[in-house]
């Protein structure tokens, strides 16, 4: 089979989070074609320990240790060089070496990139292969709205991020073949954007593995299953999901005790931030920090919660929570690039009396039996990651096919 570079910001396991989920499923659709050779960054050491998972996909792998705290320092040589702090932040000299050896000798087919930060490892070396950039979401637009809403000194610390970021996503979507998204709405908002492109520019939605997140899998409780529960997932150091779950315990919370008094509220997912670890406090808050596994709360949960009000792109807590399922309440920035319907398949809110009334309805009413339902068919019809993922077979099939056609030179 031909060669192929894949980078990625982080070893794709365990597939916890959206920024590992994606990369692992595109891995796997990568290998029935190609020698696979990962290049990737840890920076949480439990996650050594599955490295040999991901090195038994594939042909090669180089794994670089990254420090969070020595990053956070030398990612402000960034300041200094006009790059992001965010390309900076994921730099590493050995990954570096790695990849030009790559590229140098093994002379792969196809590059391909998951994220934007990890694009400038492979942008300055000659273009021999077809290369592929799945940014997923327009990164650039986040950092945009961090500084609308930051003030002080992180105001311009962001505004910069956003140009900086925005430049590299044009670079990229000039010099990579295909630019890929995990929603047509955010392909759409980059060509926009860069119009010029439009034709190198793809929405590649994210599906869900629907056989593991089964709702006829039994999970046993970790929690009074007696009392109405309402389930957040996700990393909980990430700017977006902190605003989310502070907004629905402080704000959303306690309208929904007025009606149900007994309500609880699980914040489940690694990193949880200060502010994050202070909602606790709050009678009825749980915050868990990582789980092994996420699916016993979503399982046992009244209803999974998505109240984001800062969101790109597709969100896995909404796909991973209807494939169980289970009814979700959504925000419109949570919804966005999901093909729901409103109504029957999630429920819909945007103002805090809105979300407090449609998890009421849950937690009162037989309801959720039928959405949960209609969200899992949903999910099984449509979701599937090997029917998702075969938009890139345009562009990945018959590379490998004119390889082995060729004899393999």
């Amino acid at each position: 089979m031909p060669d192929l570079l894949y980078l990625t910001q982080r070893l794709p396991y365990p597939p916890m989070k959206g920024e590992k989920i994606r990369p692992l499923q595109i891995l796997k659709y990568l290998t029935q074609w190609y020698d696979v050779h990962v290049g990737c960054l840890i920076d949480d050491p439990s996650d050594a320990q599955h490295i040999p998972t991901i090195a038994a996909m594939c042909r090669d792998i180089h794994v670089a240790t990254l420090n969070r705290k020595v990053a956070k320092m030398t990612c402000l040589t960034g300041l200094l060089t006009g790059e992001s702090l965010s390309v900076t932040f994921f730099r590493d000299r050995g990954l570096t070496k790695w990849v030009r050896n790559v590229m140098t000798n093994v002379r792969p087919k196809v590059v391909f990139i998951n994220s934007g930060n990890m694009a400038p490892y492979v942008l300055d070396l000659p273009k021999r292969e077809t290369r592929i950039c799945d940014l997923a979401d327009v990164d650039s637009e986040k950092w945009h709205a961090y500084a609308e809403t930051a003030s002080g000194p992180m105001r311009q610390v962001y505004r910069r991020e956003w140009h900086k970021v925005a430049a590299l996503e044009k670079r990229i979507a000039y010099e990579c073949d295909v630019s890929s998204f995990v929603s047509d709405a955010e392909a759409s908002l980059f060509k926009r954007l860069i119009p010029e492109r439009a034709s190198h520019i793809r929405g590649v939605s994210s599906g869900v593995d629907h056989r593991y997140f089964d709702p006829a899998l039994e999970h046993a409780p970790v929690f009074d299953t007696a009392l109405p529960t309402y389930v957040f997932t996700g990393t909980m150091d990430y700017p977006p999901n902190v605003d989310a779950v502070v907004w629905f315990a402080t704000a959303i919370l306690p309208l929904i005790r007025r009606t149900v008094p007994a309500a609880q509220f699980y914040i489940v997912g690694n990193g949880p931030s200060p502010d994050v670890q202070r909602l606790a406090q709050i009678d009825g808050v749980f915050v868990t920090g990582r789980v092994p596994d996420v699916r016993p709360y979503v399982a046992h949960a009244t209803a999974g919660v998505a109240p984001l009000r800062i969101a790109r792109g597709i969100q896995n807590k909404v796909l991973e929570a209807m494939s169980m399922g289970k009814p979700v309440v959504v925000t419109s920035g949570a919804l966005e690039g999901i093909e729901a319907e409103p109504k029957t398949e999630v429920l819909l809110a945007d103002t805090e009396a809105a979300f407090a009334a449609a998890c009421c309805r849950l937690a009162t009413t037989q309801d959720g039996a039928a959405i949960g339902a209609a969200a899992r068919a949903r999910i099984v019809r449509d979701y599937d990651w090997s029917a998702r993922l075969r938009k890139f077979d345009d562009l990945l099939r018959p590379v490998a096919v004119a390889h082995t056609e060729s004899g393999g030179k």
